[in-house]
């Protein structure tokens, strides 16, 4: 399957992954795997492949289908992983939390909010790549998004995460795609892109015309030349790849 719409993945910061972190990921992988569970690499893993930059979190995201949890919860416990709620309580609608010599691994099938659940159309979408010689897909660039819009909390948001795909991918996005799969949820995104306009008025200006028309861009984006230092109006840390050395993991 080849990579959607030309997609490029970077995969430079694959080496920043220790060899026991990696050691744990491919441990829960092979026993999906070994259980014929279909999965998906999200969270950071495929914030980085898209980004090219890594944040290391300690835990990788696997989503799967609703119907599989059960199987998947089985699988993990027989390769050693331990549910985490004993030591930190977890919402279990959507999530199961496993660990194993501190590495978490999170299986999900559902969006916190319980907005969505992961169906076939997830897979049908993915993105395929090698992460150490593993073959792997990943959550699909239009999902990745839908997931994140509505991570806005106070003491979380993803809405950075959201900014820096779009500014390494937004030109290869299925827009009319994720449009349809928002629904109603559409001014989540307007709110969103407004905010990325103001911060990246030049790549803003590079979304397909009829986006940046249905979502009132063009007056956000305004003329050319405008302030540079917004980006760290939001945050001084080191959030943004675009001002960060090319060897530099994120911060946030």
């Amino acid at each position: 399957m080849p990579n959607p719409a030309g997609l490029r993945l970077r995969l430079q910061w694959t080496k920043a992954v220790s060899a026991k972190q990696w050691d744990t990921y491919r441990d829960a992988i092979n026993a999906l795997r070994r259980a014929r569970i279909d999965f998906l690499v999200g969270g950071g893993f495929a914030l980085a492949a898209y980004t090219g930059r890594w944040r290391n979190t300690k835990d990788i995201d696997l989503y799967i289908r609703a119907s599989d949890r059960q199987a998947a919860i089985r699988a993990l416990a027989r390769a050693g992983f331990q549910d985490y709620f004993g030591k930190l309580p977890y919402d279990r609608k959507w999530i199961y939390r496993s660990t194993r010599s501190g590495v978490i691994v999170d299986v999900i099938w559902a969006m916190a909010n319980q907005r969505a659940r992961v169906d076939d159309h997830w897979f049908a979408r993915a993105t395929p790549m090698s992460l150490k010689g593993e073959p792997l897909l990943l959550l699909p660039l239009e999902e990745f998004v839908w997931c994140k819009l509505y991570i806005l909390q106070r003491d979380h948001c993803d809405w950075t995460d959201v900014m820096n795909v779009l500014y390494a991918a937004g030109k290869q996005m299925d827009w009319t795609w994720l449009l349809k799969r928002l629904e109603d949820d559409w001014p989540v995104l307007k709110a969103l892109l407004t905010l990325y306009a103001w911060v990246c008025p030049g790549r803003a200006r590079e979304l397909p015309a009829g986006l940046r028309s249905r979502m009132e861009l063009d007056g956000v984006i305004g003329r050319r030349g405008a302030r540079r230092n917004r980006i760290r109006l939001l945050d001084t840390r080191g959030w943004f790849p675009a001002l960060l050395p090319p060897d530099q993991p994120l911060e946030i």
